[in-house]
C-alpha cells in the first residue's frame, strides 16, 4: 500500500469519527404545557430550565428545545409536532400534555389517541419518548381520576415509550401543597417547586441518554 492510501485510510475514520460524535450530540424536544412552558415562573426558573443547565453541568452536549405552550392539549401538541419534529430532528421527545384535556373534560380516548399519535410519530424518526404522567384532583372522581392517570401507563406500554408516573410527585401531594409550592392560582407549581418537577423527570430521561 502506498503512503497516500495509508494516509487516506488514517483519515477517514477519523473524520467519519467526528461525524458520528457530532451525530450522537442529543437533542431533546419538549413539547407540553404551562407546566413546562415557565408560567408564571421567573425566566430561567422552569424544571426544562434546569434540566438543560443540569444537562450542561454533566457535559452530556445535548441541546434542549422547549415547545411548551400555555394552555395547550394533546391535541395542539399533535397539530404541532409534526413541523418541530422536521425542524429539530430531536433524538429524545418529552411528552408533557393532558392536563388542560382533563380541565376542559374532553374525552379520554381522545387524549389517548392523541398522545398515541405522537409518540409512534416521534418514535417513526428513530426519536426516544418520555411520556409525562399527570393526575386531575380527587373532585374528579375516583373513576375518572383512575382512567386519566391509566392512559399514559396504556400508551408506554402499548408504543414501549419511557414514562414518568406523576410529574407533580411530591408537589401536588406534599403536605403543604395547599398553602405552598403553588402560584396564587392554585394550579400553577412556583420556583421552589421546579426542582423536584425535574428530579421525577431525570432519572427517567438520564436512562436514555
Amino acid at each position: 500500500m502506498g503512503l497516500g492510501a495509508l494516509l487516506a485510510a488514517a483519515i477517514v475514520p477519523a473524520r467519519a469519527a467526528d461525524g458520528g460524535a457530532a451525530a450522537r450530540a442529543p437533542v431533546i424536544l419538549v413539547l407540553g404545557d404551562s407546566l413546562s412552558a415557565e408560567y408564571g415562573l421567573p425566566r430561567g426558573a422552569g424544571w426544562v430550565a434546569l434540566l438543560e443547565k443540569k444537562l450542561a453541568a454533566e457535559k452530556t452536549g445535548a441541546t434542549v428545545v422547549n415547545a411548551s405552550i400555555s394552555g395547550d392539549t394533546t391535541s395542539g401538541g399533535r397539530a404541532r409536532l409534526p413541523a418541530l419534529l422536521a425542524r429539530h430532528k430531536p433524538s429524545h421527545v418529552i411528552l408533557e400534555l393532558g392536563s388542560n384535556d382533563a380541565l376542559r373534560g374532553l374525552p379520554l380516548e381522545m387524549t389517548q389517541a392523541n398522545l398515541l399519535a405522537m409518540t409512534q410519530a416521534a418514535q417513526a424518526l428513530q426519536a426516544k419518548v418520555t411520556l409525562v404522567g399527570m393526575q386531575v384532583p380527587p373532585n374528579y372522581g375516583a373513576r375518572y381520576a383512575g382512567q386519566f392517570a391509566a392512559l399514559f401507563e396504556q400508551v408506554a406500554r402499548q408504543t414501549g415509550a419511557a414514562r414518568v408516573p406523576f410529574l407533580l410527585k411530591g408537589v401536588a401531594d406534599a403536605p403543604d401543597a395547599a398553602t405552598q409550592r403553588f402560584q396564587a392560582d392554585g394550579l400553577h407549581p412556583d420556583a421552589q417547586a421546579q426542582p423536584a418537577m425535574l428530579e421525577n423527570v431525570w432519572p427517567v430521561l438520564k436512562a436514555q441518554l
